[in-house]
């Protein structure tokens, strides 16, 4: 090889991409580990534990590509239900686990109450607001933290409009509240222990076998996504994972959540959490807000961000994410930052309507849907109806915001 090749070939290795996935790895467990031992210090190991499950779940949603809002909108479209009647399977378990800690009512010295909250216009209306924006969205509350550790920068966008119109509902939370409405209904409470767990499975197993008595009829067979384990064992941590692998994982650290936490899992108040203390910064007060008058509430608002539960486990679980999206080679190619403008309106537009009908329904497909409905709580299956013909709607609009669906 002559010299002039030599310096070729050494300005050829010099422009080159580099490959940031051992760094985004290091940066991963940097943060998730340093975040860990920092809470643990500050705040409480339980903090810390939350802060790992976060992690957790993050990592598990995006191995698995756990998505609610590509589950329905494949339903919808395509009468795919693997998605859907997965959800029914991670519910089904999260209800078995929560069953007797609901019973009891405490653990390890502490109370413990699931995500039982009224049913009324407000919820009606919040779910179906939060069921159209998140297909102009491109993903619900888990959805879209989870993207945007996998890379996917219209992610952002979606946040950004989250946190607005949680902001947006706070100014007026009180005029909502006073809608007509009727007091929390829980499925335990009302029918009992077993009467109310034996009402859940057959809900649970109505939507199941409705999902695939329509798939059957469209397709002549149960549809399945065919997974490509090139890795071996190595599947373990490069994915991917099958959705009811992902099912199962997800319910378990739901338990563990009401365990460690005392209520279950939740997204979207740290959203509303994050724009009041933003806004506090150009000398708005919040507390003069009703959402705000809680005490609690009012309490979060004062401590230091990493006091709240929800925040730090939504922290964690964007990092979880991005280390399996590393760890599974997503990082090998460059992230697209160019998006169209129709796509990046319509994130923005649909973030807001998450953002907006989440605290108008008591939560999202986290805290509403999936807490709510393990929690035995007529409001959770209220949400999902509700959300689900928001999301119809929804998928019509979305070739306007130039996705391919």
């Amino acid at each position: 090889m002559t010299a002039q090749q030599r310096d070729v070939r050494a300005k050829q290795a010099a422009n080159a991409p580099k490959n940031p996935t051992a760094w985004i790895i290091a940066v991963s467990c940097f943060v998730l580990i340093g975040g860990a031992l920092f809470l643990y210090s500050r705040v409480s190991w339980q903090q810390a534990l939350l802060y790992v499950l976060g992690a957790f779940g993050g990592f598990v949603l995006y191995q698995a590509h756990f998505g609610f809002t590509s589950a329905w909108r494949k339903f919808i479209l395509y009468r795919q239900g693997e998605g859907i009647r997965a959800q029914m399977v991670m519910m089904a378990v999260a209800s078995a686990l929560f069953l007797p800690l609901l019973i009891k009512g405490s653990i390890f010295g502490h109370s413990v109450a699931g995500n039982v909250h009224e049913v009324g216009i407000a919820v009606m209306i919040g779910a179906f607001i939060f069921g159209i924006g998140m297909q102009l969205g491109d993903g619900c509350a888990s959805g879209t933290l989870y993207h945007i550790g996998g890379g996917d920068t219209n992610g952002v966008v979606t946040l950004i409009g989250f946190i607005a119109g949680s902001v947006i509902a706070t100014t007026h939370f009180d005029v909502w509240m006073r809608m007509p409405h009727v007091d929390p209904i829980s499925l335990i409470a009302s029918f009992g222990a077993w009467g109310g767990f034996l009402l859940q499975l057959v809900l649970l197993a109505v939507v199941y076998y409705v999902v695939t008595v329509m798939e059957k009829r469209r397709h002549g067979k149960l549809l399945t996504t065919p997974l490509e384990h090139r890795h071996g064992w190595k599947t373990i941590y490069k994915g991917p994972w099958s959705l009811l692998v992902g099912a199962l994982l997800l319910a378990l650290m739901n338990v563990l959540v009401l365990m460690f936490k005392g209520s279950p899992w939740g997204i979207t108040s740290a959203f509303a959490l994050w724009g009041a203390k933003f806004v506090q910064l150009f000398g708005v007060d919040p507390t003069a807000w009703a959402y705000w008058q809680d005490e609690a509430k009012r309490q979060a608002l004062a401590n230091p961000l990493y006091y709240d539960t929800t925040t730090v486990m939504d922290i964690s679980l964007m990092f979880g994410a991005l280390l399996a999206a590393a760890l599974a080679g997503r990082y090998a190619k460059p992230v697209q930052w160019k998006r169209p403008t129709r796509m990046t309106i319509g994130a923005l537009i649909g973030g807001l309507m998450m953002g907006y009908g989440a605290r108008l329904a008591f939560g999202c497909n986290i805290g509403a849907y999936f807490s709510g409905i393990a929690s035995f709580s007529v409001h959770g299956w209220i949400w999902f109806v509700f959300a689900f013909l928001g999301s119809l709607i929804g998928v019509k609009l979305r070739p306007y915001c130039a996705y391919k669906n």
